[in-house]
Formats: C-alpha cells, sequence, structure tokens
C-alpha cells in the first residue's frame, strides 16, 4: 500500500526526469487536473483526463519554460489526500520571461495513482521580467 506522500513524491520525481509515460501511467484514467485560473498560456481551468492535463497544460508549458518544480513540504491530509507545498522557477525558453512563484498542490490518490491534482499559485508570477530582458 503506498501513502498519498509516496505517490506524490513519484510525481515529482517524473516531472523532474521528464519522464512523460511514468507521468501518464502515474495519473488514473479518470483523472482532474484543476489548473488556477488565470495561468498565462490558456491553461488554467479544469481539464478532465489524463491525456488532456498533459497535452493542454504540461507540454505546453514545457515547450515554453525551462521549469523546475521543487515540492518543499508534504502535509498528509487523510489516507487518500496530500497538501504539497513548493516552488516553481525557471526561465521561459525565449529569455524574456521567467517563473518564480510558490504553489500548493492538493493532490488526491487512488490506491498508487492520483486521481485528482488541484493547483493553486500566483499566476502573476509566471510572467515576470527575466533580469537578462531589463
Amino acid at each position: 500500500m503506498h501513502t498519498p506522500e509516496d505517490v506524490a513524491k513519484r510525481f515529482y520525481e517524473c516531472l523532474a526526469g521528464t519522464n512523460g509515460q511514468a507521468l501518464f501511467d502515474l495519473l488514473t484514467d479518470d483523472f482532474v487536473g484543476t489548473v488556477s485560473a488565470g495561468m498565462p498560456h490558456g491553461v488554467g481551468g479544469e481539464h478532465r483526463g489524463r491525456t488532456a492535463m498533459l497535452s493542454d497544460v504540461w507540454g505546453p508549458i514545457a515547450s515554453i519554460y525551462d521549469m523546475h518544480v521543487d515540492p518543499e513540504e508534504f502535509l498528509v491530509v487523510d489516507d487518500t489526500r496530500v497538501v504539497v507545498l513548493g516552488r516553481y522557477w525557471g526561465p521561459a525558453r525565449d529569455g524574456n520571461r521567467c517563473v518564480d512563484a510558490a504553489f500548493a498542490h492538493v493532490i488526491t490518490t487512488r490506491e498508487d495513482r492520483i486521481a485528482a491534482l488541484q493547483q493553486i499559485t500566483d499566476t502573476a508570477r509566471w510572467e515576470l521580467p527575466s533580469p537578462r530582458a531589463s
């Protein structure tokens, strides 16, 4: 039996390793991702299904930013949920913007997979001018 914290840690390992197939396999077929409204590049809102989350959110973000997702604290809520506090950071690939934003992810697990993820972040901090662009 995997704890929600164990599953969440695997999620961040997949993101750090840019292992798309492992990330896809970690999500349930009926996965629901909720991304903060106001996120740049039109990725905010609810995304139903693991394919939608990968192709409509994480794929576009990875193509625009050299993103680092650093979890810092795992707060177990119950047998199926964990809140992860952390930080997004990294430059846009065009060199004109950067990201430096705190996040909270509410991750809901089912057995050893992720059934839902709700992202909370300061969306304005996703479009900071790059130090090189100033």
